[in-house]
């Protein structure tokens, strides 16, 4: 089955499409990848989604409008990784949407709303499309993410030692698989089940940062994310400020746990900045990149983790990426000795920057083939649910038959579709 997953994460710049041949090989799911295009929001829609997020406030008019047009830009991904990645033979889309609100209160997540109706995706591909795959798990008693965990441990498992899949977005997740995990299954090893749980910000407050404090970058445009690490390689962690960051109760409460935006945003960060005073833009950047590599580190370190294998937009933040090796305890390279090895999802052949849009067409699959899409230990549900909804697309929907047998594996083939990132973070 050939599918293309769309992603538009917590930085809300871009839609993701990344298209995959996806077959079974007895209990082993086989991705190939055919390649990734990336579509920008324009600036209009961009704004207008920021205007609407939390903190703010919008009426029903508002967020009406949003979905519809979120929708329509998701549906143009969606033809155009269909034509370009696979020829015109894409068999289904599966979309995660926007999120715009993560209700979470007391640990427990009450409720989850992704926009960018599906609709407009299944009349414009006529294709089959599966959305709305986070709040089944919710409705199970689940946290609702980070929702590819199952993806995580069903790449993962088998691999020596204890592998980490970690995600660098606007917020910043983890999929620890032990030692003889029974993985998504359950099923066999006995090295304890697999855990998943969002570590908190990862480029959410320095973008937030960067935008409100930093100015303007030498050729005049508005500073929109540090490229490159920039900004905090110039400034200095300042004391005060990170200690203050580091209070924050999310850190300390057991997983599984979810949080976003609707916590981690500017005006939480104002608050910390009113009481350490003036600071120079580097400063505070620097600061939130320290805050990142030190809590993303701290919820790594008990599991005794091996490798941490990182995709996202924050593996194009090389201070970033040093100041987490260093946290850990060592340099992150193959071979090195002291601390656990930090890697690219790159090197298990994902690339970085489409690997949660491949994870979602794997959703996608599974959803289409009446296959659970969550690990239950993962997301903190009561039971493993089929994830979703299904948009048919052309006239009468045919969904393949369940397998007899289950995928408890994934690997991944050689690709042969270009990767075409148009949109770099």
């Amino acid at each position: 089955m050939r599918v293309v997953g769309l992603m538009s994460g917590t930085s809300y710049d871009a839609i993701d499409a990344a298209a995959a041949d996806l077959s079974l090989d007895g209990d082993t799911l086989v991705l190939t990848p055919l390649g990734m295009i990336s579509e920008a929001y324009d600036d209009d829609l961009r704004a207008d989604l920021a205007g609407a997020l939390p903190p703010a406030g919008a009426d029903l008019a508002t967020v009406c409008r949003l979905d519809t047009r979120i929708g329509r830009a998701f549906a143009a991904a969606a033809v155009r990784a269909d034509e370009e990645l696979c020829d015109g033979r894409a068999d289904l889309v599966a979309s995660h949407g926007q999120t715009v609100f993560h209700w979470s209160e007391d640990g427990r997540v009450h409720g989850t709303l992704q926009i960018g109706e599906a609709a407009w995706i299944a009349e414009a591909t006529g294709r089959p499309v599966v959305s709305g795959f986070r709040t089944r798990d919710v409705a199970a008693g689940g946290q609702g993410a980070p929702l590819v965990s199952i993806v995580d441990v069903m790449w993962l498992r088998g691999r020596p030692g204890v592998p980490v899949a970690l995600n660098l977005g606007g917020i910043g997740n983890v999929t620890v698989v032990p030692s003889g995990s029974g993985g998504a299954g359950g099923a066999e090893g006995t090295g304890g089940e697999p855990l998943a749980f969002d570590t908190g910000p990862a480029n959410a407050l320095i973008d937030a940062a960067v935008r409100a404090l930093a100015g303007r970058d030498a050729s005049g445009a508005p500073y929109a994310m540090d490229a490159g690490g920039a900004l905090a390689a110039r400034g200095a962690v300042h004391p005060p400020l990170l200690r203050r960051l580091l209070d924050d109760p999310y850190y300390a409460r057991p997983a599984p746990k979810t949080t976003g935006k609707e916590v981690f945003h500017l005006p939480y960060l104002r608050a910390a900045l009113d009481s350490c005073g003036p600071l120079p833009a580097e400063d505070v950047v620097a600061t939130l990149t320290r805050l990142t590599a030190r809590t993303v580190a701290d919820a790594i370190r008990p599991f005794a983790a091996t490798e941490v294998i990182v995709s996202g937009g924050g593996t194009r933040n090389p201070v970033l990426l040093d100041w987490l090796r260093e946290e850990l305890g060592g340099i992150g390279r193959a071979g090195a000795a002291g601390g656990c090895v930090v890697r690219s999802s790159d090197e298990l052949g994902l690339p970085a920057a489409a690997k949660e849009a491949y994870a979602f067409a794997v959703l996608g699959w599974l959803t289409a083939h009446g296959l659970p899409g969550t690990a239950p230990s993962c997301t903190g549900a009561r039971h493993a649910s089929v994830l979703g909804s299904i948009t048919p697309g052309g006239p009468g929907l045919r969904l393949p038959r369940p397998p007899a047998t289950a995928p408890v594996r994934l690997t991944v083939g050689g690709g042969t579709g270009p990767l075409r990132p148009d949109h770099a973070r």
